[in-house]
């Protein structure tokens, strides 16, 4: 019996484990800000050198993501969730014993980028869109995205308590064991070779058929976009915070509030994406993310502002998720949706790379934020404009067969 026949491995089975493992994988990414403060003290570091590594683990963990969901696609998820795991743990591992930039960059960068593409949205959801009927899919993956975004809200308060009660090196160590639970959960995403809808196609065949499109190309434009963004915020929000003369833990408070405030909007946004236009759904989430970070700009710094644009910008946080993972199957298909989305998340991760490392050399060249926040808003504008013309409509060969 294949693995993807099991009785017990449901649809809602590996919806579930597949939160869990986004919660984990992505409620310990989120702690990267975190420890910028106290590592670059311990370590007489500037911020540029820690951005520099956690900008690297976006570029490897983009760069990465196609070639492990083509993995998936081809050998099953499991495996690739499980490897992708122990990567991950042992990153985080070596993080706390790095004494270099260099050897910072190999462990935080390198190490957990890898971990980080077999753990988090290509291959995970890939596996949920494959066991979800098309009137579904848009739904549950909003519900896989709130997992992460769970994760973001319930594992920060832990990360900053590990902190404060043991240190970092310690906390890194703690948050590792947290990252190997995912090794046994990878059994109920091991769901074999299930044959999806695209013929006898294959993965080349599939790629230029992808790279053919324009609308393939405004989805990897509009990720990079939101990359920049949540990278750029996710990594400098608490230290912006601390240098307006807020706490430490006003700025975690306000990082988890993001997350929070995400799992309504992934859950909202995935519902309305079965039910609306998921390109005009995705214009909507990037121009008003524009206004939320002007008017952040423009109002004056407290607790009270903070929280509440953390609240709003979470709202929109990984909104984007579910309707572009939904626009990819609904456009190409199931076959290799694992690789095409980790190829377009590869555009989210070359946005996250700039928003974490160009936050930090703006900051260390200027001594504020104010131009990153600046070039935020712009591009919030320019993923406005290239999720407008999305042609959603299946292409003939899916009709077809």
């Amino acid at each position: 019996m294949s693995l993807h026949k099991q009785p017990w491995r449901t649809p809602l089975v590996i919806l579930v484990v597949g939160c869990v493992i986004l919660t984990l994988a992505m409620g310990v990414r989120h702690t990267a800000g975190l420890f910028l403060q106290p590592m670059t003290a311990s370590h007489g570091w500037t911020r540029e050198t820690f951005s520099f590594a956690i900008a690297l683990q976006n570029l490897v963990w983009g760069l990465a993501s196609p070639f492990s969901g083509a993995v998936a696609d081809r050998y099953g998820a499991g495996r690739t969730v499980a490897i992708a795991a122990l990567l991950y743990a042992l990153g985080l591992v070596l993080m706390s014993q790095a004494v270099s930039p260099l050897s910072f960059d190999f462990s935080a960068g390198i190490l957990i980028g890898l971990g980080l593409s077999g753990t988090t949205f290509a291959v995970i959801m890939g596996v949920i869109s494959r066991h979800t009927t098309p009137e579904r899919r848009s739904l549950a993956l909003g519900i896989a995205g709130a997992g992460g975004s769970f994760g973001q809200f319930g594992v920060l308060p832990l990360g900053q308590a590990f902190i404060t009660g043991y240190g970092w090196e310690i906390a890194l160590m703690l948050l590792a064991l947290g990252i190997g639970l995912i090794v046994p959960l990878a059994w109920a995403m091991a769901d074999g070779h299930k044959p999806a809808s695209g013929g006898g196609q294959s993965a080349g065949e599939a790629l230029r058929e992808a790279g053919g499109q324009k609308s393939f190309h405004y989805l990897f434009w509009g990720y990079f976009v939101c990359g920049f963004q949540t990278a750029f915020i996710m990594l400098h929000l608490p230290a912006y915070l601390v240098d307006g003369g807020l706490s430490a833990n006003v700025g975690m408070t306000a990082v988890a509030l993001i997350g929070l405030f995400n799992i309504f909007g992934s859950f909202l946004f995935g519902w309305a994406g079965g039910r609306r236009s998921k390109k005009n759904l995705l214009v909507l989430i990037y121009s008003t993310r524009a206004v939320v970070i002007l008017i952040f700009m423009l109002i004056p710094l407290s607790t009270a502002t903070a929280w509440i644009f953390a609240a709003a910008i979470g709202v929109l946080w990984l909104a984007t998720v579910p309707l572009t993972n939904g626009l990819i199957a609904q456009i190409f298909g199931l076959r290799y949706m694992s690789m095409l989305t980790g190829l377009v998340f590869l555009g989210h991760q070359l946005g996250s790379f700039l928003g974490a490392w160009l936050g930090g050399r703006i900051f260390d060249e200027t001594g504020s934020y104010t131009l990153a926040w600046s070039i935020s808003i712009g591009l919030s504008v320019v993923a406005t404009i290239c999720s407008w013309p999305i042609d959603e409509r299946p292409l003939l060969r899916e009709v077809t067969a």
